[in-house]
């Protein structure tokens, strides 16, 4: 889903988020991707330039959920500290918190994606196997960003692959 950062759009896709898992019966999640969302694209409201244009992307991995925000500024977020009575600078601090791991990886000469993920409830995901809209229907055979380190801040290193089909959450 692609759309302008901007307040009103945040709720909008925060409600997207929780119908689209609440139709992957993953409900347990709702409130971390929620959260999660909210927090990526309000930065991008905050510091993107050249412009407030992102997309917002779903994907529903074997045994995770990943939520990416994409956007076209090529600069990579960094964790701050925040003073203890400081109003903002703790959105990633809690992305890194509530999830199982997260990340930032340029995307072309222009852009970013920042990323986390959620463990998905093993019966959970099983069962809506065969309810995920398909809306893509090819995936490269190699990784996304091969020329590209990866930064990434994982609580595990376990892996998991890719399923055949990608959603990206209708607008």
């Amino acid at each position: 889903m692609e759309l302008q950062a901007l307040p009103s759009r945040i709720g909008q896709v925060r409600r997207i988020v929780s119908a689209q898992l609440r139709y992957w019966h993953m409900d347990s999640l709702i409130d971390r991707a929620s959260l999660g969302v909210t927090e990526l694209l309000s930065n991008v409201h905050r510091h993107a330039q050249p412009d407030k244009t992102c997309t917002v992307e779903m994907e529903l991995l074997l045994d995770r959920l990943k939520v990416s925000v994409y956007d076209r500024d090529p600069r990579l977020p960094v964790v701050a500290d925040a003073a203890p009575l400081a109003t903002c600078g703790r959105g990633l601090a809690m992305v890194a918190a509530m999830s199982e791991s997260w990340g930032a990886v340029p995307d072309g000469e222009s852009g970013k994606v920042v990323w986390f993920t959620l463990p998905a409830p093993s019966a959970t995901a099983q069962a809506a196997w065969d309810r995920r809209p398909r809306l893509t229907t090819a995936e490269p055979a190699g990784p996304r960003f091969p020329e590209v380190a990866l930064v990434e801040h994982t609580l595990d290193s376990h892996d998991a692959e890719r399923t055949p089909a990608r959603s990206t959450v209708p607008g």
